[in-house]
């Protein structure tokens, strides 16, 4: 399985990292580490995040929940779409 990005999950990345670097540059650059290696179990178990109940197709669209942080997904035939990042604090869209 292929995992891609979408241009809101790249921009939802690049703004945790930015808000957490003011803070503590090492937690920014662990947190981002953890938050991709979450990411990449799903070339192995796509389905391993929890489903999104208020999706067209539940099953299809999931949450990846890592540390305090969600990924949400979409898998497709042999590409896993990462949607949106965020922090569980974070109001989701």
């Amino acid at each position: 399985m292929r995992i891609t990005y979408s241009p809101e999950a790249i921009h939802d990345l690049k703004k945790l990292r930015e808000f957490i670097e003011v803070k503590n540059s090492s937690a920014a650059q662990r947190i981002a580490t953890a938050i991709l290696k979450g990411i990449s179990q799903l070339k192995t178990f796509p389905y391993l995040g929890l489903r999104v109940q208020q999706a067209p197709d539940p099953e299809m669209v999931r949450d990846l929940i890592i540390g305090n942080y969600i990924a949400r997904y979409l898998i497709r035939s042999n590409e896993i779409n990462i949607l949106r990042v965020w922090h569980h604090k974070e109001e989701r869209i």
